[in-house]
Formats: C-alpha cells, structure tokens, sequence
C-alpha cells in the first residue's frame, strides 16, 4: 500500500460550522484520501455527537479503505471503525450518555473525522482508569478475541491456545483473553519485537511465524502434545499448518486471511474430529447485539482493572493520516497505530 508523499494534500482551516474529515469519493489507495471540510448538522433523536480525541488505524481499516475488504461501503466514504471522544451533544430521547462522558464510538466506518455522530446505542461509557488513547484501539480487536474464544471455541482452563498473527491487534488481544481464561498460550509471530510483545501480553511460549521448522516448534513448545485451540487472523498457508497442529476435537478459528484463502483438505478435520469455526464479529454485533454488549460490559470492566490492555506501537496527528495509514497496511508494528486529533 503507498502513501501520497509529494502529493500530500494541504489541510484547510476550518472554522464553524465546519469540521474536518478524511476522505475520498471513490475507493482506493490511501492517495485518494484528503482532509475535507464538511458541515456539521443537526442531531436526530436519539443521537449524540462527539468530539473525537484519537482514532485506532488497522489493517482493515486501510483495506477497506482500498476496496479490498470482502465489504465494499458506500462511497464517498470516511474510513475508520474505533474511536474515542467526549460527548458535546446530545440529543432528545437520550437520557443515560450526559455532556462530557468519555465515549467508545462504535461503527464500521466514519471515525477518521474530528467528530462523529452515532445513534446513543454506537457509543460506549468508558470506565475511569482507563486510558484514552488506548480505549481507541481496545473495542474491536478485544471484542473479535472475546467472541472468538468464549462464544465460539469455549475454551477451557488449562488447554492450549495457539495464536498466529500474535503481535498484531487481534493476535496481542488474544493472547491476553486467553491467559485470562486460563489457558496455556503459545503466541507465534514473524519478528522478535513483535514475540517479545506477545511474551509481555502474557504468553507462555513464542515461536517464530517464518521458521521452516514451525510445526515442530510449536509441538515441542507445547511439551510434545497438539493444540487444542488454533486463533487465526493470519490465513494462507499459516492455516494448514496450524489445523495440522491441532488435537482430537481441536477447534480453528478463523478470524481474517491477510495472508491469503487457505484451500483446507476437507480430510483433515475429520481425522482429527476438529471443527473449522469462522467468526465474523461484525455480523455478530448486528445479529446479537445485547450479547456483544453485554460482553463490551465485562471487557471494560477488565481493562479498568488494568487485567485487558493493548499496545500502542506509535500515534500520529490528524493530519498525518497518510503516514498512520501506509504504517497499518505495513503490518510490521509491533502494537497499534492510532491518530490524535486537536480540538
């Protein structure tokens, strides 16, 4: 993915009744993404208007930016699915989100902006003790981590939980909710940095991600025996080797494929009695909402708790969302992106 460098666009000032958002009107490289002015409008019932403090920037967030996310949005369009702010507006019908609250925002896109307007039930109350700039990047990936292990593989005290992609954001999450579960946690990732991370999120082994000798790494770092759980935000040809890597009745889980569609021989899951299982957490927020609130609920309370926290690997200002974009499509992170904004 490229950045614009000498084609950097300028930033206008804006002033009332304005503000600013990044965005463009068609799909594409992060070249076609400016910082428009846009007017502000007034609030529906229901709804609550934000000042926006920081923005997480991902991998998905670029690639949908791009077009290439398996969901194509609407365009013109305003990437960006996690944010942070304090409300300044609220509007009629929204009784329990006040003036001042420090809010999660919630949406799949529109948060690449200095303000967001969401519906009262888009915007989470963040618990005190928790950090702002953080909070910006805890909701998706901690939520997808959550979803996947409880809702989806039931993991148990004392199996263990292989996690692909461990440095990145899902992966980092993962392996945190899984040792809080209990479990033993082999975290596998492609750069020092990026183990070492997965080490201080509290896995209990690391193996290296591009080593030719994977599968015995993984074994020998299990003591000898197969995994139970397989956390996959990675794909292509990580996934065989993993689902190879598994035990009788193991359970995959499929999170995203940056690394490409696995072709899985449908003779492997029957050998081993193991189950594929995809978790698709925005379908899940959509088809079970008071659920993936209710779980929201208990990871804030956590993360309060100091029990639940991400990395963050760098921050940008607003302005420099070019840069924070191309960094997240690189991947190479060992921790979050996420942008600041000036209000």
């Amino acid at each position: 993915m490229s950045h614009p460098g000498d084609e950097r666009p300028t930033t206008k000032v804006t002033r009332l009744p304005m503000y600013r958002a990044i965005m463009a009107d068609e799909l594409g490289p992060i070249a076609h993404y400016s910082v428009r002015d846009l007017p502000r409008r007034s609030l529906a019932a229901g709804e609550v208007r934000v000042a926006v403090q920081a923005i997480g920037v991902s991998y998905v967030d670029v690639l949908t930016a791009a077009g290439e996310y398996q969901v194509k949005p609407p365009v013109p369009f305003i990437p960006g699915s996690e944010a942070v702010g304090i409300v300044i507006e609220t509007a009629l019908g929204v009784a329990d989100v006040a003036v001042g609250d420090r809010v999660v925002c919630g949406g799949w896109y529109g948060q690449f902006a200095e303000e967001c307007i969401l519906p009262r039930d888009a915007v989470i109350v963040i618990p005190s003790g928790i950090d702002l700039i953080e909070a910006a990047v805890f909701p998706a990936s901690f939520s997808t981590a959550w979803h996947a292990l409880i809702d989806r593989a039931q993991v148990q005290r004392a199996e263990t939980v292989l996690v692909l992609g461990a440095g990145g954001a899902t992966g980092y999450a993962a392996v945190q909710v899984a040792k809080y579960l209990g479990a033993y946690v082999i975290a596998s990732a492609s750069t020092p940095e990026k183990r070492e991370l997965a080490a201080q999120g509290g896995a209990d082994a690391t193996v290296d991600a591009r080593s030719a000798d994977w599968r015995n790494e993984v074994k020998v770092a299990n003591g000898g025996k197969a995994v139970d759980v397989v956390f996959d935000p990675v794909g292509g040809a990580a996934t065989e080797a993993a689902f190879r890597s598994l035990a009788w009745k193991g359970r995959h889980l499929i999170i995203g494929f940056p690394g490409g569609i696995a072709s899985l021989r449908t003779n492997l899951p029957l050998l081993k009695g193991a189950s594929l299982i995809g978790v698709n957490i925005r379908e899940f927020y959509l088809s079970e909402p008071e659920k993936a609130a209710a779980n929201m609920g208990r990871l804030l309370e956590l993360a309060s708790e100091g029990v639940l926290r991400p990395a963050i690997a760098r921050t940008y200002p607003f302005e420099d969302y070019y840069l924070a974009m191309a960094d997240a499509a690189k991947g190479e992170s060992a921790g979050r992106v996420v942008l600041t904004v000036s209000q």
